[in-house]
């Protein structure tokens, strides 16, 4: 009874305080009273929740609302003025975004954060609180879509004409719970009541096509008719760019049938599943991203997923450039003169065959302008050399989905053959590997990769190291017959959400001591900070923001995980996608061994050593069992280590579950050390390196992606180097498999303690097993987790050591800042604009 008077009394003072700000619409708002208005006005007129609630949730909602207003505005402005220049605009296709928190980053891009922060307070509330209280947005899982959310920002920011297109999941990949039995996958709940951000355009809806047949009609051209037609309805999330007018959109795609596909006769006959067949199979696609595909329903799923963004984002485009046009008589020549498409990655290579379709099919077009348009308007962006990733679709389920569209590819196929054996009939004997579709009759595919680097006019890599092995090996014999096609474009990341709005403290600190706050947009300013790196007052400085940040880091995890942790230990975290390539395993067996010596001192000797607390983070697929063994060990160990009293104040071993970029941003701040150890030639860039890195966060890493560049950014003296390099690999697996291997015996203590049954009764023996042997399937340690061991575990003494230095680790720290300057995505997105997509600035005019 106490607790009900105490929470209707709150709720009664806020209801005080929302009397005294009027309710008064101020959609335009720059001083916070007037903000205070607008928000209150949202919260009374634009309801979601019980009248008189002005609770966090109730106050985030009506928050949101009225940042909106003031993105709508400039986000009209920004769609009239690309409408009446008509420049050539980049629409960007990805399958993935990670966007993370709107509302902090829109507050941030618009300069009104203190105002909003000040409004809030006016009426009772935090603005941090009040950004907790937003889910981060469901639609993306790892680097791929960080990295195309980064890009948009960029995009804004550099007042490029640019939209990105993507899907509208509901449920996301999964949300991570941690259980016992070690990861446990539930539903993301992001839609559960709604998104604030994204405005529905009814008048947006295309029809698309699965399965049917292939029509010829008399004059030989060809018409797909049939199969199921399911509605594409748009969704815009708006993207401002950092302190300009620009606001681009982020269209979102979601899958609805029309009533007309509802059929009232069975449902009134009680067959309710057969009257709603549509409905249920729209609902399918934008349900969850990257559904299982061990069956072949989920490979259809997957594929119509795929086409379903291929075919709305080009008719979307398509119907644009005929608006932009006017009344004037349709050029279609000109159409790559006014549109760049970038694939991210091969997930869209569907929309090669499908602008093909367009063209010829609803166009009218022919086949030579079909082509010379498609591959003039397309460009497209590799992210990754493993097989498995490189996407090969059954050639039968195509043909099955897509009839047309395999029609299209053959002949794509067929004359790109033809092309090799008329000007280069030396590569004859490999089109078996070159060509588009792999005939083998056991498994008959079509390799997406090759119908992207035969079909687009540029293809890129993601970092210097990547570009590198795609020319030399895996696209060699391409290179050899279009040597000008292959670029690289070394990723990058928006140095407002990773530095100003997640660290504020640091960013404070930068702009004081470079006495401009430029950096934010040109962050190559911040080479200018070497020159202070040995100075004593910017070092206590720099000290007192990562305890700071350490602090707030701390606090999160005893609440999430319940693990206290010391902030005054070093803080050493890696947090990704769990992947036996990124070897979270050799961290966790490093962690193993460490803690085995530690149990082995005698207290005075423990007392020497470098206190550590070691950070694992990242999402498991389900159906890798592997990389879900992973997880469970990093917790069981967790709970050995972090229990046993003896060791718990030199080590503790910390799983974050849920790893998300809301929980990146409170992580990346506080971390003096961050792992980036994925087996050499493997990781095409990565990107939260870079994220580390210029947060005064120090690398212990190999020489892999992006590694390679930041290392000689930041100077060779601040990197943690350790392993093989990529072209020691291919040796050193032929080596395992003849046999020459020797484990170093640290290696073999640890797996060994596994083993022993220190860490609980789970079974690892199968997790080890691919460690052991020299070869065969999951055996033979394909990642060189045993050869790279050794020399980790040096690198990693030299990290205890350099810490023990506090004045040459804060110099390290900030001279890692201070060459981050390269990786902003504002300068990556500034070479695809003028390399790849030949666009320019569009900026809107100020009033």
């Amino acid at each position: 009874m106490a607790a009900t008077v105490k929470t209707n009394g709150a709720a009664t003072a806020k209801a005080k305080i929302l009397e005294k700000i009027p309710p008064i619409a101020h959609p335009l708002a720059k001083e916070p009273t007037e903000i205070a208005s607008n928000i209150n006005y949202h919260a009374q007129y634009s309801p979601h929740f019980s009248p008189f609630k002005f609770e966090p949730e109730q106050a985030y909602y009506a928050t949101a609302e009225s940042v909106h207003d003031q993105l709508i505005k400039q986000w009209n402005e920004t769609y009239s003025h690309y409408h009446q220049v008509n420049p050539k605009q980049t629409y960007y296709l990805s399958m993935e975004y990670l966007q993370g928190r709107a509302l902090t980053n829109a507050v941030g891009n618009l300069d009104l954060q203190v105002a909003y922060a000040d409004a809030l307070k006016q009426l009772g509330h935090d603005l941090e609180n009040i950004v907790e209280q937003e889910k981060d947005a469901a639609l993306g899982n790892g680097g791929l879509g960080r990295l195309a959310s980064c890009f948009l920002d960029s995009m804004a920011t550099l007042n490029l004409p640019a939209w990105g297109y993507g899907l509208r999941y509901r449920y996301g990949l999964f949300k991570q719970r941690i259980t016992k039995a070690g990861q446990e996958e539930i539903a993301e709940d992001w839609l559960e009541k709604f998104s604030p951000w994204e405005v529905v355009r009814h008048d947006v809806v295309f029809p698309i096509r699965f399965f049917g047949q292939v029509e010829v009609n008399p004059n030989g051209s060809r018409k797909w008719v049939g199969g199921e037609v399911i509605q594409a309805l748009a969704y815009d999330v708006p993207i401002p760019g950092y302190k300009t007018k620009n606001t681009n959109s982020l269209r979102l795609w979601e899958a609805k049938a029309s009533s007309n596909d509802f059929n009232l006769f069975q449902f009134n006959e009680g067959e309710y599943e057969s009257a709603a067949l549509l409905h249920s199979s729209a609902q399918q696609i934008c349900a969850v991203l990257y559904p299982g595909d061990a069956t072949e329903n989920g490979k259809l799923l997957r594929l119509k997923q795929q086409y379903f963004l291929c075919s709305a984002s080009l008719r979307d485009i398509i119907a644009r450039f005929k608006e932009r046009n006017g009344e004037k008589e349709i050029q279609w020549s000109e159409f790559p003169s006014k549109v760049a498409v970038q694939l991210n990655d091969t997930h869209p290579t569907l929309a090669i065959p499908e602008l093909m379709r367009v063209l010829m099919d609803d166009e009218g077009l022919g086949w030579d302008e079909a082509w010379d348009i498609t591959s003039r308007t397309v460009a497209y962006t590799n992210h990754t050399v493993l097989p498995e990733a490189l996407e090969k679709w059954s050639q039968a389920v195509m043909w099955k989905l897509l009839p047309r569209h395999m029609e299209i590819i053959t002949e794509i196929d067929k004359r790109f053959i033809a092309l090799i054996k008329s000007t280069r009939p030396d590569l004859e004997s490999k089109l078996s590997s070159l060509c588009i579709l792999d005939n083998n009759p056991q498994k008959a595919v079509v390799r997406m990769a090759n119908l992207c680097v035969v079909s687009a006019h540029t293809v890129n890599g993601v970092a210097q190291l990547h570009s590198d092995i795609l020319k030399d090996e895996l696209f060699a014999d391409y290179v050899s017959i279009w040597p000008t096609k292959f670029q690289n474009k070394t990723n990058g990341i928006t140095p407002r959400r990773w530095l100003k709005f997640c660290n504020p403290e640091l960013s404070q600190i930068i702009t004081k001591w470079l006495k401009t706050d430029k950096w934010v947009t040109n962050l190559d300013l911040l080479t200018n900070l070497r020159q202070f790196a040995d100075n004593s007052e910017l070092q206590s400085e720099w000290e007192s923001a990562k305890l700071a940040s350490k602090k707030r880091l701390a606090n999160y995890v005893l609440q999430i995980t319940g693990v206290s942790i010391d902030p005054n230990s070093l803080f050493d975290i890696q947090v990704k996608r769990i992947h036996e390539y990124k070897r979270q395993l050799l961290n966790i067996l490093g962690a193993v061994y460490r803690y085995k010596k530690l149990k082995e001192m005698s207290p005075e000797d423990r007392k020497k050593t470098t206190s550590r607390t070691i950070m694992i983070g990242g999402k498991a697929f389900a159906t890798y069992t592997n990389a879900i063994r992973i997880v469970k060990l990093v917790n069981d160990v967790g709970d050995v280590v972090n229990s046993d009293p003896e060791v718990n104040n030199f080590l503790k071993i910390v799983f974050v579950p849920n790893y998300n970029v809301s929980v990146a941003e409170m992580l990346i701040p506080g971390s003096e050390l961050s792992q980036h150890i994925s087996t050499a030639g493997m990781e095409a860039s990565g990107t939260s390196n870079m994220k580390f890195a210029l947060n005064g966060c120090l690398i212990i890493g190999t020489l892999d992606g992006a590694n390679v560049e930041i290392r000689e950014e930041i100077g060779e003296s601040n990197f943690f180097l350790f392993g093989a390099t990529a072209d020691q690999v291919p040796r050193l697996r032929k080596e395992r498999e003849n046999g020459m291997f020797k484990p170093d015996p640290r290696f073999e203590e640890a797996k060994q303690f596994i083993r022993s049954g220190a860490f609980g009764s789970y079974d690892y023996n199968p997790l080890l097993d691919s460690l052991e042997g020299d070869s065969g399937y999951g055996r033979g340690d394909y990642f060189l987790v045993g050869y790279d061991f050794p020399s980790y575990m040096d690198a990693q003494e030299r990290v205890d050591e350099a810490y023990k230095d506090r004045k040459r680790w804060t110099k390290m720290s900030i001279l890692s800042t201070a060459g981050s300057g390269k990786f902003s995505s504002d300068r990556t997105i500034g070479q695809y604009a003028k390399e790849i997509w030949k666009i320019n600035e569009c900026a809107v005019p100020s009033a």
